[in-house]
């Protein structure tokens, strides 16, 4: 008898220390870890994806090392930082990145992480469902579709804030905001680059985009586009330079400019095609001519 209530006592004992793991507010995952640890962080995983099922909503998984951590899909409001001064990657071929398909009230922030999509991963990060994405300070290059893929479908508010980040090199859009239902969402993008991309930044359907301090060059296409009836882009002290369209709004896509650089576009700097776009007139505008009627905005 006591033989049987001490197993069951040792098993209510394992038992309780895998919830404790499971409910970890912090996690730790490192190059030399073990999916199979309850990442700690004496005892780390090796991946994101490990790390995360041992990560309570709301918590954080860091990085202790340089190392490639390997793709996950972010279900739950999480924070998950790479640490500054070293590479803590992601690194994928023929799939994405980091999904997040998180809850209507989940924030997630993804920190000092490398996306390195090797030619053929498919979006560096692609944010299908949650209440507000943070990409900040991150670099996310070689992707065959987007960098930053926003292709919601939710009837709930959403912001996305990219800050401080490099897109490069992506063979679709650096920045794609969508939501095929309204509200729209709401994305600010700030002291980021997007080069080397076919589109560099673009508000599609139901996106409201607020460009600032940022840097949309050499792109095949547009560096920045508003090209959806319900897609608005507003843009201040950036620069467009060296696409084959410096800014252009089309299909009935919005767009407002201020004090921004538009510089050797091959095609057009601004460039409107039946849309909406307007500019206060102190923008820099070189090389280039204007495509369409671009209205003066009135000051207020």
């Amino acid at each position: 008898m006591k033989t049987s209530n001490m197993v069951k006592f040792f098993a209510f004992v394992l038992m309780g220390t895998g919830l404790m793991y499971g409910q970890a507010s912090r996690t730790w995952v490192s190059g030399v870890g073990d999916d199979a640890n309850p990442c700690s962080r004496t005892a780390p995983c090796k991946t994101f994806a490990g790390a995360i099922s041992k990560t309570a909503a709301g918590g954080e998984i860091d990085a202790l090392d340089p190392a490639g951590y390997g793709a996950v899909t972010i279900t739950k409001a999480i924070t998950i930082d790479g640490g500054g001064g070293q590479v803590a990657s992601v690194l994928v071929s023929g799939t994405n990145g980091i999904v997040v398909q998180a809850g209507a009230n989940d924030v997630v922030i993804l920190r000092n992480l490398r996306f390195n999509g090797i030619g053929s991963g498919l979006n560096g990060i692609r944010f299908l469902s949650g209440k507000d994405l943070n990409v900040e300070n991150c670099f996310i290059f070689g992707f065959t579709q987007n960098g930053i893929d926003i292709a919601l479908n939710q009837g709930t508010p959403a912001s996305v804030h990219v800050i401080d980040t490099l897109l490069k090199n992506n063979g679709g859009v650096g920045i794609r905001a969508a939501n095929a239902i309204a509200p729209n969402v709401q994305v600010e993008v700030e002291h980021t680059r997007v080069i080397l991309d076919n589109i560099g930044i673009e508000a599609n359907t139901n996106s409201r985009v607020v460009v600032t301090n940022s840097v949309a060059e050499n792109a095949t296409s547009d560096g920045m586009k508003a090209d959806a009836s319900t897609g608005q882009m507003t843009i201040s002290n950036s620069d467009a330079s060296f696409n084959g369209n410096g800014i252009t709004a089309s299909t009935g896509g919005s767009v407002n400019v201020v004090f921004s650089n538009v510089a050797y576009n091959t095609t057009c700097a601004f460039n409107n095609s039946a849309s909406s776009f307007a500019t206060f007139g102190n923008n820099r505008i070189v090389g280039t001519a204007n495509c369409g009627t671009i209205t003066p905005a009135s000051q207020q």
